[in-house]
Order: structure tokens, then C-alpha cells, then sequence
């Protein structure tokens, strides 16, 4: 008998501990409404512009406190689109995302900092076989509750640059033809579970 009260006291305590921990609210991307974009220079001139069709992930937001908050995003790099199918192809290919190997690209959150200009999402980004550490600044705007037809939403929109080679994306590294820094736009719209 005082063993499970033992076990209920032990399992109310890690209740309560889980509930302080995060006291926000699930939300899903919503495809429809969000964009991941990247772009590349070209012969050092230009950028080429591309992005990805399909995406998803969850995000545990956490409205009084958004240093709380955690981002988890999986994107299909098969759903690369330049608007180019030949360059489609060849960013598919092993030189560059290879994927048939590395069928997606993760963004996991680390930790949220709060900035004189916002946040800052700190977290791994795994392309390939790599994964690194990276910082993104963001807006949050929301979250609003649109009524009925389109529920409680929020919207978040961010951008940060990777250098390719380090995530063993190294097809004409050192050459002028692509860049080696990619700049990357995210705008997220996401709506409460």
C-alpha cells in the first residue's frame, strides 16, 4: 500500500513538472500558407531562387514565454523546385542533395533566445549526412483566433545563410558557375492542433 502511494505521488510530481516545463500549445505547418526559399549566385552575378514544395512539422509555442518554445520541420528534398526540371534533377543527384540517400532535411530546436529584436531559434539543420548548429533570427506574429473557419493561428518568418560544403554538398566548390553560401527564407503559418 505505501509503495503505490510511493508510485502516485512520484507520477503526479512528473506530471506537474511536465506541465510547468511547457505550458504552450501545439501547432502544425500549414503547407498551404508557408514557404521554405532559398537562393544561390550563379557565376557570382546573380541568384537562381528555388524552394521546396513539401514540408511539415509541429511547433510547441508557448504564447507568455516563446524562449519555451520548440520547432521541429522535415522537408522532402525530393520536392526541390527551381522552376528548372533539368536543375531540379541535377540538385536531386548525388552532387548535390543525393536523394535517394537523404531523403529529407530536418530543422530540430535546440533552444529559443530572446534578442533586442526579437528571437533567435538555435538548432540542428541536417542536410545529407551533416548536421550543424545553426542561429535564426525570427518574427512571430500571433498567435490570433480567426474563429471557426480557419481555428487559432500564428505566423513566424525567419532567414539565416549556410555555407553548401559544409554539409558535403561540394559539386563546384571553389568554382564561380554556384555559390557556396545558400541564403535561406522561411515564412511559416501554422495552426493550433
Amino acid at each position: 500500500m505505501k509503495v503505490n502511494r510511493i508510485i502516485s505521488a512520484v507520477f503526479v510530481a512528473l506530471m506537474v513538472f511536465a506541465s510547468q516545463a511547457f505550458a504552450g500549445d501545439e501547432y502544425k505547418i500549414d503547407l498551404t500558407h508557408s514557404a521554405v526559399e532559398f537562393s544561390v549566385k550563379h557565376l557570382g552575378i546573380t541568384n537562381v531562387k528555388g524552394n521546396f514544395t513539401d514540408f511539415s512539422g509541429t511547433i510547441m509555442f508557448d504564447a507568455e514565454d516563446p524562449t519555451k518554445s520548440t520547432f521541429d520541420v522535415t522537408i522532402n528534398v525530393e520536392s526541390v523546385n527551381t522552376a528548372n526540371e533539368k536543375r531540379d534533377g541535377h540538385l536531386r543527384s548525388p552532387d548535390f542533395f543525393d536523394a535517394a540517400n537523404y531523403p529529407t532535411i530536418t530543422l530540430k530546436s535546440k533552444s529559443v533566445e530572446k534578442t533586442d529584436d526579437g528571437h533567435v531559434l538555435v538548432g540542428d539543420l541536417t542536410i545529407r549526412d551533416k548536421t550543424h548548429e545553426v542561429r535564426i533570427p525570427f518574427d512571430v506574429n500571433g498567435p490570433v483566433d480567426l474563429g471557426e473557419r480557419f481555428g487559432t493561428r500564428m505566423g513566424l518568418e525567419g532567414g539565416f545563410a549556410i555555407n553548401r560544403g559544409d554539409y558535403n554538398i561540394n559539386f563546384g566548390l571553389g568554382e564561380i558557375a554556384v555559390g557556396e553560401e545558400v541564403k535561406i527564407n522561411i515564412a511559416i503559418q501554422a495552426k493550433k492542433s
